[in-house]
């Protein structure tokens, strides 16, 4: 006869509510009772009705992860930090029990009222939404629905939800430390530091602190606006070439941007790190194999979306979560 909840709560010696938990990896069950049911169960070759659970429980089992367009060099408009961000949320689902809708969005449609009221998702991952004035009262009414999420984003007290992030200030004071200690003496920073960029504006404030800490604010040559693509960076790059005196070392905001540098260096005859070291931040793939392979930060994607996942669970399931806040790692290769 095929086996019951209840077999294996006599076998266990608890209840079938508290078998019930065990399976789906409750926190309100203690761990030496969760996995003695859990191995009962998997004895007895026991197997959740995950439907039948569902119905009951009124939820899906479905985490939708909502990507927002963004300026990109091909068709993708997807920012290739969040790619490999992407395949780690996926096997951190299916380690959880978890099904992903993957959907991809402009900020004119109705993400805010399309999922979880609609019982399409438990719980919504928000990546790669720019700035937030622009989504604002989309989010405020996410949470006036009561609505589970999570975001990958700057952690601001004046946020509403949950944030998982890096921590940029780290960041861009650790890159900036090693160019000084590689004896650069004449700064640029090249990225959006304004309220719009509160990612690329902490990265930048790291950058300005490194230069305090060791007497250099007059190293500082100035700071250029760029979004995160290849031509901002290039088209920064070149307005700050014509300038009279050029640094010895540009930080920018994102690798794309620094890739963008380097082309404008080749166009000036510029040779990197002998005339000017140049560094990024994100540690995309193809920051490696640039010419010379770039110096670069780097957001640990894999821990990043087993967070992201494992915060929303917890929403999910009615406990408790706070903002959460990465380190930063140093990635030194040749542009520096």
């Amino acid at each position: 006869m095929k086996a019951t909840s209840f077999d294996i709560a006599h076998l266990a010696g608890v209840s079938q509510s508290t078998v019930s938990r065990a399976l789906s990896n409750s926190t309100l069950v203690n761990e030496e009772t969760r996995l003695r049911v859990q191995k009962i169960a998997k004895e007895m070759n026991y197997k959740v009705d995950k439907n039948a659970s569902n119905l009951r429980k009124q939820r899906s089992s479905t985490i939708a992860l909502l990507l927002f367009e963004d300026p990109s060099t091909d068709d993708s408009q997807i920012n290739p930090f969040f790619i490999s961000m992407l395949g780690s949320i996926t096997k951190a689902c299916s380690a959880a029990g978890f099904d992903l809708l993957v959907s991809f969005q402009n900020l004119q449609d109705d993400w805010h009222a399309e999922y979880e009221d609609s019982h399409k998702a438990d719980g919504l991952i928000l990546l790669g939404y720019g700035d937030y004035l622009d989504y604002q009262q989309k989010i405020q009414h996410l949470v006036q629905q009561k609505t589970h999420f999570v975001r990958w984003g700057a952690h601001d007290p004046n946020h509403p939800g949950i944030s998982i992030s890096c921590n940029n200030y780290q960041g861009g004071f650790a890159v900036t430390e090693h160019l000084i200690e590689r004896g650069r003496t004449r700064f640029a920073f090249i990225g959006d530091a304004g309220s719009q960029a509160p990612e690329f504006m902490a990265r930048f404030n790291g950058h300005i602190d490194a230069l305090s800490k060791h007497n250099l604010d007059d190293a500082f040559m100035g700071q250029l606006d760029a979004i995160f693509t290849e031509e901002a960076g290039h088209e920064s790059a070149t307005l700050l070439f014509e300038e009279d005196g050029l640094p010895d070392a540009i930080v920018c905001a994102s690798d794309l941007i620094a890739i963008g540098v380097l082309r404008a260096m080749r166009d000036q005859g510029l040779v990197c790190p002998t005339d000017i070291a140049v560094v990024g931040y994100d540690n995309i793939p193809v920051s490696e194999y640039t010419t010379p392979p770039m110096t670069t930060v780097q957001q640990n994607t894999k821990l990043a979306g087993e967070m992201l996942v494992s915060n929303l669970i917890k929403l999910i399931n009615g406990e408790q979560v706070s903002d959460q806040l990465m380190p930063a790692e140093l990635i030194i290769r040749s542009t520096s």
